[in-house]
């Protein structure tokens, strides 16, 4: 027999899957068993795709990880009490970064809140500016519930969570249940899905300038490269930019913006994305004698050092001519030239046989500039390469070349939780649209021990084509080049800094079902870099 909350819970999800909702993530619990089983039968009827957790944390940066793939809202449903505060990190991050994430978390009703009673806390207002619209929804009672209601609440919050009156993010549909909390869900609704629109700007036109660069930060997209090769200006695009690629990019821009002949002649920067990997973009940001126009993305706030740029609306367009490409050809050609590594002769062909150099090749020590080119090198346009908030990230941007392809990375916050759900989330959904390469996710040693439980696949959930590749050093070696790293005292710095760790990775992977290589040098990592069907952790041991 029916209950209200059943038919309140399929009746919300059947307005969702109008709207083209479809994925959800659900972790267990008694408060959300309505819009559990009601998930399940969609899933069933084939209007939704499910994934199940046991970790709310990593429910929502799975979610995180789908909803940046696909850029439709992804739907999280969880049971009351701390099983809603779990989700914070991962909704910080939609948040800070426009990923838009429909967060349905049960509740008591009204008579069971603030009497003490079990698994309830206030959860209006939990996640405080972080979710862009909220609506607390009284429970569903004996007599039912007014019909239009689930449309309205689908309508709204998809509308918040795609960003049609504002930036795309996180928000909250916080929905009351009472006892009977759930019964059989009989049958769903056959229902046709429609896409809704995208949001949609006027946009900005831009005219060339002299001594102008165009900057792409973190999920600036391929706009920044279009914009900088109309123009005909340098590019400086970070490595999870979506920009880095074209004739115009500059993969030497650290060195180049601090050096007087050319980041001092800089009059003009526009800057798309969020910027975050070094010193020198804001340093050049927040000087007085640059003017600095950011294109607004889809985050919650324009970035904007020195608080002193002109935001404009996006796209950009170009207008008018281009501006003197003998400023741009000084910086390219510049940046070759700080790249350019001389090759040793290492007793090669001058000193042995083609099958020694070969040998010696083979078992060449993997440092971390060799694995994040090598890792770059074997990722191509079908692939998707996820970067952890770990020192690894810093050395690809400042060495790999352009290249045309999907690089994912939490930068809203640049926090390590949740990479490697947000990793796992990004393969099913690219995998479920048909894409056939595989997702890499490259981080620390530190950022895979901190969302160690993303590794854990529930019986019958799906395992997508995915290698977790660690470029383990013991520690946080990022927090070595802290200005405290060289006067602070060595032991208390590493105790409470570095946080040295031994752990058995591939005890670990074996614990949670998934293969396991060692690459100790170049042939190894090659070898283990190939493509394969099941999930693989892929330990790099790095020198400190």
């Amino acid at each position: 027999m029916s209950t209200p909350s059943t038919d309140f819970a399929v009746a919300l999800l059947g307005e969702f899957v109008r709207r083209g909702v479809r994925d959800v993530v659900l972790c267990p619990g008694s408060r959300s068993q309505a819009l559990a089983l009601a998930a399940a039968a969609y899933e069933k009827a084939g209007m939704l795709r499910l994934r199940v957790r046991m970790d709310e944390r990593v429910a929502g940066f799975l979610a995180l990880g789908l909803a940046a793939e696909t850029r439709t809202p992804v739907l999280v449903i969880t049971t009351s009490g701390t099983a809603v505060a779990n989700l914070h990190p991962a909704v910080l991050e939609a948040h800070h970064s426009g990923v838009p994430l429909i967060l349905l978390t049960a509740d008591r009703p009204d008579e069971l809140r603030g009497i003490g009673s079990n698994q309830t806390t206030d959860q209006v207002g939990m996640f405080g500016t972080a979710v862009s619209w909220l609506r607390d929804v009284q429970a569903p009672s004996s007599s039912g519930f007014d019909a239009d209601l689930p449309g309205e609440l689908a309508h709204e919050s998809f509308s918040a969570a795609a960003g049609h009156s504002g930036q795309p993010g996180a928000v909250q549909l916080n929905l009351a249940f009472r006892e009977p909390l759930s019964g059989p869900v009989e049958s769903v609704p056959t229902l046709e899905s429609h896409d809704w629109p995208v949001a949609s700007h006027a946009g900005t036109t831009i005219a060339a300038a002299p001594h102008t660069i165009v900057i792409a930060g973190d999920a600036a997209g391929p706009q920044a490269e279009e914009l900088a090769h109309a123009l005909g200006v340098p590019l400086v695009a970070e490595i999870s930019s979506g920009s880095r690629f074209g004739p115009n990019l500059v993969v030497a821009y650290r060195q180049l913006l601090g050096d007087q002949e050319f980041g001092g002649r800089v009059e003009r920067a526009i800057v798309f994305g969020h910027p975050t990997l070094t010193r020198e973009i804001p340093a050049l940001l927040q000087r007085a004698d640059v003017e600095v126009i950011v294109v607004r993305g889809a985050g919650a706030e324009a970035y904007n050092p020195g608080h002193r740029a002109t935001v404009v609306p996006g796209p950009a367009s170009f207008e008018g001519e281009p501006g003197d490409r003998a400023w741009l050809g000084t910086w390219v050609q510049a940046s070759r030239a700080l790249l350019e590594q001389p090759i040793a002769d290492g007793g090669g062909l001058l000193g042995g046989s083609l099958g020694r150099q070969q040998l010696a090749a083979f078992r060449a020590p993997v440092t971390r500039r060799s694995l994040v080119e090598r890792v770059w090198q074997v990722s191509w346009p079908h692939d998707r390469l996820v970067l952890g908030a770990s020192r690894l990230i810093r050395d690809a941007d400042a060495v790999v070349p352009g290249k045309k392809i999907a690089v994912h990375a939490n930068r809203g916050l640049a926090g390590i939780d949740g990479t490697i759900a947000t990793g796992i989330g990004i393969a099913l959904a690219s995998q479920a649209a048909g894409a056939q390469g595989i997702t890499r996710v490259l981080l620390g040693d530190l950022t895979l021990l901190h969302d160690v439980g993303s590794l854990l696949f529930p019986t019958g959930e799906p395992r997508p084509r995915i290698q977790v590749i660690v470029g383990n050093d013991g520690g946080g070696t990022i927090f070595d080049s802290l200005e405290v790293a060289e006067s602070a005292d060595t032991a208390s710095f590493d105790r409470v800094q570095f946080t040295p760790q031994a752990v058995d990775l591939e005890a670990l992977a074996r614990a949670y079902g998934w293969e396991y290589r060692r690459a100790g040098n170049a042939g190894e990592l090659d070898e283990a870099l190939a493509p394969s069907d099941a999930p693989m952790l892929i330990e790099v041991p790095l020198p400190r």
